[in-house]
């Protein structure tokens, strides 16, 4: 009888936890639907607060397309930053981890500490300085102009996050893999990173969100229209003189699409990324 009790309690917990987590999440997700529903409204019933309404059109899309015919390519400039980004960050930041963790490096930890401090400092704050690096270096309107600072960028919360999960790697199966006739190249490539996937998933969402949202240090880099990231586009629908909030929300919701569907593709491994790096210690 106490166990049935018992039973019942449990289920009548998971219930309320679950009736409060669909309640979390609806609350999250109301900017995202009146955004959406400013996106497909018509400029008379654009300033209705109301969140749904019936006066809609799909004019704002259109009108947002045809006025940036360079949009395709903005697309590809986005989506070739973040890929290279984040591609570099991950490897840069593992291997790091692999030396911190197996290699008796001199100074080491002064190098760990150093690239944690970083965490501190702010984006904002090194706008203008790595702006200045890119002018002198003829890095302004070039992919790299931006491919370069978010790696740096992103490396110390990459560091931060595989040092993590390196810890729960076995050293006993590296010196098993190096009886066995691995190199270092092997070993790093073949056990190492197998054995680090989890975190290296999670890094890998993480930097590619973070670069494909930056927008300060894209819009002091890029200029010309060609080269801009799509967050840059919706900068010229928003002013006092140049105030058109239906094809701003229509732009920005162009701009969140492929975030959504990408999230939507990996959002099973993020979650066991994020897990599994709960119980590394």
């Amino acid at each position: 009888m106490e166990a049935v009790k018992k039973k019942n309690r449990l289920g009548h917990r998971d219930r309320s936890w679950k009736i409060f987590l669909a309640v979390m999440a609806v609350i999250a997700l109301i900017p995202l639907v009146y955004a959406l529903s400013l996106s497909v409204r018509t400029q008379n019933s654009i300033y209705d607060p109301r969140l749904i309404v019936t006066d809609l059109t799909i004019g704002n899309y259109i009108k947002a397309i045809s006025d940036n015919p360079t949009i395709l390519n903005n697309f590809i400039s986005s989506l070739v930053i973040s890929v290279i980004s984040t591609a570099a960050t991950v490897l840069c930041a593992s291997m790091a981890v692999y030396g911190f963790s197996r290699k008796n490096v001199y100074g080491k930890v002064i190098m760990y500490n150093l690239i944690l401090c970083t965490l501190m400092v702010p984006i904002s704050a090194l706008v203008i300085p790595i702006t200045q690096l890119n002018s002198r270096m003829g890095l302004l309107d070039n992919y790299f102009g931006l491919i370069f600072p978010y790696i740096a960028l992103n490396i110390p919360y990459a560091v931060t996050i595989l040092q993590g999960f390196m810890k729960g790697v076995p050293k006993e199966l590296e010196e098993a893999a190096g009886l066995d006739g691995c190199n270092i190249v092997q070993l790093y490539t073949r056990i190492v990173m197998s054995m680090l996937k989890p975190g290296i998933v999670v890094v890998a969402i993480w930097t590619f969100l973070t670069c494909w949202n930056e927008f300060f240090l894209a819009l002091c880099t890029m200029t010309k229209a060609t080269t801009k990231t799509l967050p840059l586009i919706a900068q010229q629908y928003k002013g006092v003189y140049n105030s058109q909030p239906g094809i701003l929300f229509a732009i920005l919701i162009i701009i969140t699409i492929p975030m959504v569907i990408f999230y939507c593709v990996v959002q099973k491994q993020f979650v066991k990324g994020m897990t599994a790096g709960a119980v590394k210690g």
